[in-house]
């Protein structure tokens, strides 16, 4: 089982589909990563060589921003976003979606469970 930034890459998956696991590589970086180093993108994770893992996290670490750093990165953007009072971080504050969705219906990912209105009593 290999293991690349901090996460371990499941061994019966493709080289292209395992890269996917981790935050911040798609599958469009993992071919890109593929190409680099002329790995088959065939060829399973558990039948990577000590020496491709290890091509494979150095190109990483070297090119792309991942996990932790990508996460901490994010959060540090939706924060500066809310404090400074912006539409997006209005948008952010109250939980609604950000990027001009409608609201009136779906967005219940983002709002949350429906709340059946009470009838009015007599």
């Amino acid at each position: 089982m290999a293991r690349i930034g901090g996460v371990n890459l499941p061994a019966q998956k493709r080289v292209l589909v395992g890269l996917t696991y981790i935050y911040g590589i798609g599958p469009k970086h993992a071919s890109s990563i593929v190409d680099a180093l002329k790995i088959p993108s065939e060829k399973r994770i558990n039948q990577l060589t000590d020496e491709e893992i290890l091509k494979i996290r150095e190109h990483i670490d070297e090119n792309f921003t991942t996990e932790g750093d990508l996460r901490r990165e994010v959060s540090m953007n939706i924060k500066r976003l809310t404090d400074l009072g912006c539409y997006k971080g209005l948008r952010h504050r109250k939980r609604l979606p950000v990027r001009g969705q409608r609201t009136h219906t779906n967005a219940r990912t983002r709002k949350g469970k429906a709340v059946a209105i009470a009838g009015k009593k007599k």
